[in-house]
């Protein structure tokens, strides 16, 4: 059985994102174990993750965040992942 999340890739790279839906939900929740539950990471640490995968990393980094999956700092220049991350409602 292949992978669903296969068909939104194109050697390595990231070519589409659902808008909503499960396909969404899985993508994220992919994305977000590039990050260690409990680490904080920079905003350059967080596009070093993201930068490979598609050239709007700030837009994979806001969906994240959006979703739950990733925490941003008040400051906004701290990043981490929570213990327990789910993705959020679409």
């Amino acid at each position: 059985m292949t992978d669903p999340l296969e068909a939104l890739f194109r050697h390595g790279r990231l070519v589409t994102i659902p808008r909503r839906g499960t396909l969404r939900r899985a993508l994220f929740a992919r994305l977000a174990e590039r990050f260690e539950p409990g680490v904080l990471y920079t905003e350059t640490d967080v596009r070093e993750r993201l930068a490979p995968i598609h050239d709007d990393h700030a837009a994979l980094r806001r969906h994240l965040v959006d979703a739950g999956l990733l925490q941003r700092s008040r400051d906004g220049g701290v990043y981490g992942r929570p213990a327990e991350s789910r993705p959020g409602p679409d």
